[in-house]
């Protein structure tokens, strides 16, 4: 799970990047966000996903071959059984998406992995959807033919053969739908590690996108908090990596219930990771005024 530090970090950086001078809308600036910020996570995911892949795929070739062998046989049974053409074209579809399987598997295998370019892992990326999709759609027309031998009794024994081949084609593919959304399969402790990377980045994502909708909602309450011992306080007139950070601290001693030397704490390391040399004393400042000033406030409502 992503740590309270990595998710404090996203939203500050993104609370700047929706606050600079003629910023996009913060709703529209979500997904390239995050498709930036989560670049490097997903570029591991999806090799370490092509791996898992590649390993299932081993053996593959001997039952394929098996497989078209059986499907030559089977399409000549068919044929002398007009009643049976839509079983006959399922199969053949079969045969063609097969095809397509192993095609996609090998664009995939051809494709660099360590390459850091962004086009190159657009590409890798695009043919590993590309491959699922087409294991999917032929999964499904796998099932469909079995499913339609049961209409024609008298073929079932002529067709078991090509039938066996196809199940054991299909148990690939009910391993790669465990790939794809290791996150449905729990129990499957050898995808712990594609489970939790995935798990981590949508995690992150969903976290940091309630603080930062938190600090937006209470935006104008926080500058005026701000202003209150910012001497002359204009958000205009803050650095905006400090801005971001102080509204983010302001919001979590006032609104979240942070302890507000945890709070200040971690502001100040923000402030250095990523403000001017000067940030996280100036952070450090004013976040000690709100907190005083926070502290005073309750003392005045605490009954005597």
């Amino acid at each position: 799970m992503p740590s309270r530090r990595q998710i404090r970090e996203a939203a500050v950086q993104f609370l700047y990047c929706a606050d600079l001078e003629g910023g996009a809308d913060p709703a529209a600036l979500r997904d390239p966000f995050w498709d930036f910020v989560t670049e490097s996570d997903r570029r591991s995911l999806q090799i370490a996903t092509f791996r898992t892949v590649h390993h299932l795929a081993e053996g593959r070739e001997n039952r394929l071959a098996e497989f078209i062998e059986r499907q030559a046989a089977a399409m000549k049974l068919l044929a002398a059984w007009p009643e049976a053409e839509a079983l006959k074209n399922t199969l053949q579809r079969i045969a063609e998406l097969e095809s397509g399987w192993s095609g996609a598997l090998a664009q995939l295998e051809r494709l660099p992995r360590d390459d850091d370019d962004a086009s190159v892992a657009a590409s890798f990326s695009a043919a590993l959807e590309g491959f699922f999709s087409n294991d999917r759609v032929l999964a499904s027309a796998r099932g469909r033919f079995l499913d339609d031998i049961a209409d024609f009794p008298k073929l079932r024994g002529p067709l078991e053969a090509v039938a066996a081949s196809i199940r054991r084609l299909q148990r690939i593919s009910d391993r790669l739908r465990m790939v794809e959304e290791p996150e449905k399969f729990p129990e499957q402790a050898d995808l712990a590690r594609l489970r939790d990377s995935k798990t981590e980045i949508r995690e992150l994502r969903r976290r940091a996108d309630e603080l930062v909708d938190a600090v937006l909602a209470a935006k104008e309450s926080i500058d005026r908090s701000l202003a209150d011992v910012v001497d002359h306080y204009a958000p205009e007139r803050i650095d905006p990596v400090d801005r971001a950070v102080l509204r983010l601290a302001t919001h979590e001693i006032l609104h979240a219930g942070t302890p507000a030397k945890v709070a200040i704490n971690e502001a100040i390391e923000l402030a250095k990771r990523y403000g001017t040399s000067d940030s996280g004393r100036f952070v450090n400042g004013v976040l000690d005024r709100i907190a005083h000033k926070a502290d005073a406030l309750s003392e005045t409502r605490t009954p005597t």
